[in-house]
């Protein structure tokens, strides 16, 4: 009888993180929990620290343009994804800069470790 529920109960959460990527991919989707679009947020954050993280170890970019690139790319995509995208009144959310903070510092990390595991590995070997 438990595993029953408990193969539901797992199934249902598949249901709704699908229905959540599905919106978040969907322009001017309604978002009637606040929670939802913000998860969507912090995810899509982590994907964006991740690949600016590769593109910049590919590329031989490092010092201080490297984490101002970062941090201007990050929240124009995010900037750009709320307002132009989904629309969304921020003001809902305590207005932009909440969004904007939404999870930035994880991705920021992410970003980092990305960056210096790939440009390491790369170019490190040029310079010795």
């Amino acid at each position: 009888m438990s595993n029953k529920s408990k193969s539901s109960d797992g199934s249902s959460k598949i249901k709704v993180c699908e229905s959540v990527w599905k919106k978040a991919l969907i322009a001017n989707a309604e978002w009637p929990d606040k929670e939802e679009f913000l998860d969507v947020i912090y995810w899509m954050r982590q994907a964006i620290g991740i690949v600016l993280g590769l593109f910049w170890g590919l590329l031989p970019l490092k010092g201080f343009l490297g984490l101002l690139l970062f941090v201007i790319v990050n929240a124009a995509v995010i900037y750009f994804y709320v307002n132009n995208f989904q629309s969304i009144d921020e003001e809902e959310y305590g207005g932009m800069w909440e969004i904007t903070k939404e999870g930035f510092m994880t991705s920021f990390a992410g970003f980092l470790v990305t960056w210096i595991i790939v440009y390491t590995g790369l170019h490190i070997a040029d310079n010795l």
